[in-house]
């Protein structure tokens, strides 16, 4: 199947696996916004694609202010035209003990991560519906969303509900031909300052026993987002090194 440019905003994309993601996309020919909380970080990842002739727009939003997502989403139709893909990246990815996490911990998780996704979803969504050309929504979920792990109370919970949220879209957006999608990351190198190799505790658990590299999470969430993704909606794909599939390893 011969892919098509598409308009597509990715959030969260001013480093890390969600710049990865706009820049794969970008170098298909795609129209990209690189949107982030902060503008001057968006604009120095946005400004070596476009002097590379890319179409790329660096734009601020704050997912968490349906006003500044709904600001986003315009912007970004006035620019490269209507809206084809929206990949939500953007997220916050920290770790306090249960028994002392404060309330204000928990919402600010739970703001960005889940609440941030739900208004990004909805603004897209409603203005691909209005436009009837259909679309893709890519969730950027974490196999911390699968099962449990200590210190991620709130960031578990962000991605497991995240992940919910994601079937849920996928039934009731059929209708509109909006494939939604998620893709679960797992242990990820995104900085020059992670060890080279994972924690043993991480890579004791882990087929590949390996960190996934961003490029890596970006081929998948590429497919997810692409015309060749055109009978899965729904669909959870754990790039991880194989994290959640894995049991005993011993033996």
């Amino acid at each position: 199947m011969t892919e098509q440019p598409k308009t597509a905003i990715v959030t969260g994309a001013a480093r890390g696996i969600g710049l990865a993601i706009a820049t794969k996309m970008a170098q298909s020919g795609w129209r990209v916004v690189i949107a982030d909380l902060d503008k001057n970080t968006a604009t120095s990842a946005a400004d070596p694609l476009r002097d590379a002739g890319l179409a790329v727009q660096a734009l601020p939003v704050d997912v968490a202010d349906r006003a500044s997502v709904s600001n986003l989403i315009d912007a970004t139709i006035s620019t490269f035209g209507p809206l084809d893909v929206l990949v939500n990246n953007a997220g916050i990815m920290d770790r306090a003990p249960f028994l002392e996490m404060s309330e204000d911990f928990w919402h600010k998780v739970i703001n960005t991560n889940l609440t941030g996704a739900f208004l990004c979803c909805q603004e897209a969504a409603r203005r691909m519906a209005d436009h009837g050309n259909g679309g893709r929504i890519v969730n950027v979920a974490s196999n911390s969303g699968v099962f449990g792990g200590r210190g991620r109370a709130a960031y578990g919970a962000s991605k497991a509900g995240l992940i919910n949220l994601t079937q849920t879209m996928a039934i009731e957006l059929a209708e509109h031909n909006i494939l939604v999608n998620a893709v679960a990351p797992g242990p990820t190198k995104t900085t020059d300052s992670m060890p080279d190799e994972p924690w043993p505790s991480v890579k004791n658990r882990m087929p590949l026993g390996r960190w996934g590299k961003p490029e890596e999470i970006a081929e998948v969430a590429y497919f997810l987002a692409s015309d060749n993704c055109s009978f899965t909606t729904g669909h959870v794909w754990c790039a991880d090194g194989g994290f959640t599939i894995a049991g005993i390893m011993e033996g």
